[in-house]
């Protein structure tokens, strides 16, 4: 059973991951080409396609292994190292099956996760702080993903359209 401050922080956890991240990463993926999707402009800068797959990494390493319990067979710089290209329905069917996962692994938190202490890349955390880690984190990377496509394509992309913000 859920306490009511462990059912919004999941609720939010959600919205954030589900109804915001992934599907502004799948509109940004949308609107590159392939070889846009894995242009890397130097060799300190990965490209879009590898913060996809570091995505992936992090989150299942954090949340569906971390909280979930699933195996974790994360191998992080690999992430980082993919020249590409892979298909863009690679990457966004790795969305895909993440958004599934997430929602899954969500659906089952107790309080109790949430509370407990786990060890996860060497750091003690509960399942509150995990939470809190892939959403920050999620967003953060989403962020570099939309500025390198709206500075590539000169476009806005419409995440607020039909949303009175004032």
């Amino acid at each position: 059973m859920q306490d009511k401050v462990s059912e919004l922080l999941i609720r939010e956890t959600k919205y954030r991951l589900l109804e915001e991240s992934i599907p502004r990463l799948h509109k940004c993926l949308d609107k590159l080409s392939e070889a846009e999707i894995w242009y890397r402009p130097n060799t300190n800068t990965v490209s879009i396609g590898n913060l996809v797959l570091h995505l992936c990494g992090n989150v299942r390493q954090w949340l569906i292994s971390g909280l979930g319990g699933a195996p974790d067979h994360r191998e992080r710089q690999r992430e980082f190292d993919e020249p590409g290209p892979l298909p863009t329905s690679e990457l966004r069917e790795k969305l895909d099956k993440l958004e599934t996962d997430i929602e899954a692994v969500l659906e089952g938190l107790s309080t109790s996760d949430l509370i407990t202490e786990r060890t996860i890349q060497g750091y003690k955390s509960s399942g509150v702080s995990i939470l809190v880690h892939i959403t920050e984190h999620f967003s953060y990377h989403v962020g570099q993903v939309t500025v390198l496509v709206k500075s590539r394509k000169d476009m806005d992309m419409g995440y607020y359209v039909g949303k009175d913000l004032d």
